[in-house]
């Protein structure tokens, strides 16, 4: 049962300045008052529209001058040739040429200003984009996937339930005034690369019976308290996808206790206090009836970000993926990409990890079709370490970083390229620059999250909190911060130990996180600090 006790919404709306804002005025009907902003100088405009702009999908940039950053939402990852050149000639036009790719599936371009609004999502919506609900309290960007639909091995193919959700939830007036954030991933890769662990609500493709379906995990998501989703305990049918999505927010949004606070405001805290099984009842009487039991949970075969070449399902196609160092993009390479693409008739996916993958690439015309991709800046056999690595934006654009975040990452890189070469391959180092966890610092091999630290003479320093033991599929756990405030100058050092005491002394194919559980903390702590090896 609740923990918690249901709000009147007076007493919501006196507390949580949040919902008072999109009482008074609900956020998308700003674009009703466009002139009023673009005419009022930034340092005028009320705090209240600064927050409303979100459900525009824009934040302020840092320093707080009036630049905006603008997150394209991309559902499923999917984007045509046409799609992917809008966004690199707004880039390019409006944006510095800057752009990232982000770890749900989005594009985030930066320096963009208010009275340039109106024409970009108007170009946008010309190749089936928008930013609308890229940010704020929605239905955040559905993510999937970024093979479905050509990947021989999946379950099934789920990328028209996808993209229906995504229509369905976008813009919906209904759903767009939640507790908070909601996170949806929908996928039927066998590797489950889109992190079901950690979304709010994740469909898992199966099949039951010989029918195409679903597993549901809820209450799943990162920040300062993070969880791992759990088990509905339900088989849901492809056909009732939509349904069940739609019931379990309806649970949710209409439980006032979750809107007296933003800090517990998200489904995991809902899960967390009524349980899995009482969530479920809730969710059944929500739709009217029981949902098929489903009692084992499936889980991914190997972990795998689908880079490299690959076949497709179509004989004779093949898809490629391409490591993005840093996950950074300029408009020019966007653009570059994008008539590549066109010119095999192929399309462009993203990945969680802040990749790209090229389809449809005929076999006879890959050495070229990959060698034209290397000539704008993306090598397919590029060190594993640029494909498995994330890095959150940071500075110098983002308001919460205390730390750089791009730059640590490269000099990371960098540093276990040049000591231990392809045998650090593949390693997950999620590096952020706070709390918030946008590059999923609880759940990499090695997660670094930025903080302050005092020097010996009490001056402030840039640090870095060492997580460890965290990660994803059949290891999935949020891991452990083991070394605390780490000074930004020693953290190349201290990884370069951790990685290196693991390849001396793992077992054959022990993986890092198995490594690190077989250890203490004091071990861990002590070949970090380069006091002593494992044994």
């Amino acid at each position: 049962m609740p923990k918690r006790i249901a709000q009147s919404w007076e007493t919501i709306l006196k507390r949580n300045s949040v919902e008072r804002l999109k009482h008074e005025l609900f956020p998308t009907e700003l674009v009703n008052q466009w002139d009023r902003l673009t005419s009022t100088s930034y340092e005028a405009l009320p705090e209240e529209d600064i927050v409303r702009l979100q459900w525009f999908g824009l934040y302020h940039d840092k320093p707080k001058v009036g630049n905006f950053m603008m997150r394209v939402k991309v559902p499923g990852g999917i984007l045509s040739a046409a799609a992917l050149r809008a966004i690199g000639e707004i880039s390019d036009r409006y944006g510095r040429g800057q752009g990232e790719l982000t770890t749900r599936q989005n594009v985030q371009l930066h320096y963009l200003t208010l009275d340039r609004f109106p024409e970009i999502i108007e170009r946008l919506k010309i190749v089936g984009l928008t930013s609308m609900g890229g940010c704020g309290d929605v239905v955040r960007n559905v993510t999937g996937c970024p093979v479905a639909g050509i990947d021989p091995a999946e379950v099934f193919d789920a990328t028209a339930i996808l993209a229906e959700t995504a229509r369905f939830f976008g813009g919906n007036r209904e759903y767009s005034d939640l507790p908070r954030k909601h996170k949806i991933t929908i996928a039927t890769c066998g590797a489950q690369c889109n992190a079901p662990e950690i979304n709010c609500v994740a469909m898992v493709g199966t099949r039951v019976g010989g029918r195409d379906g679903f597993a549901v995990r809820v209450g799943g998501g990162l920040s300062s308290t993070p969880r791992i989703s759990r088990h509905l305990g339900v088989f849901v049918p492809a056909g009732e996808t939509i349904e069940l999505l739609r019931a379990i927010l309806d649970v949710w949004r209409g439980s006032t206790e979750y809107r007296i606070s933003r800090v517990k405001a998200r489904l995991k805290f809902m899960i967390d206090d009524y349980g899995v099984e009482e969530f479920r009842r809730l969710v059944e009487q929500r739709i009217g009836r029981p949902l098929e039991t489903l009692d084992e949970l499936p889980l991914p075969e190997s972990e795998g970000e689908h880079m490299g070449v690959h076949a497709q399902k179509t004989p004779g196609l093949l898809y490629a993926g391409f490591p993005v160092r840093l996950g950074l993009v300029t408009g020019a390479q966007m653009i570059q990409v994008a008539d590549l693409a066109e010119s095999f008739g192929g399309d462009i996916r993203l990945t969680r990890r802040q990749n790209f993958i090229l389809t449809s690439i005929p076999e006879e015309r890959l050495d070229e079709i990959t060698e034209r991709a290397h000539a704008i800046g993306f090598p397919v056999d590029r060190s594993g370490l640029h494909a498995s690595t994330i890095a959150c934006i940071g500075d110098p654009h983002c308001n919460f970083a205390v730390t750089p975040t791009k730059t640590k990452l490269d000099s990371i890189i960098e540093r276990l390229e040049t000591e231990f070469g392809d045998r650090a391959s593949g390693l997950k180092i999620n590096l952020d620059g706070c709390p918030h966890a946008c590059a999923q610092h609880w759940t990499g091999d090695i997660g670094l999250q930025g903080t302050t630290a005092r020097g010996p003479n009490g001056e402030p320093l840039e640090a870095f909190d060492v997580i460890l033991r965290g990660g994803l599929g059949r290891d999935a756990a949020i891991g452990k911060p083991v070394m605390r405030r780490v000074p930004s100058a020693q953290v190349e050092d201290t990884v370069a130990r951790l990685v290196g005491g693991y390849l001396a002394h793992k077992n054959h194919d022990e993986s890092f996180t198995r490594f690190c559980n077989r250890l203490s903390d004091a071990e861990l702590v002590e070949m970090g600090a380069g006091v002593a090896a494992a044994a």
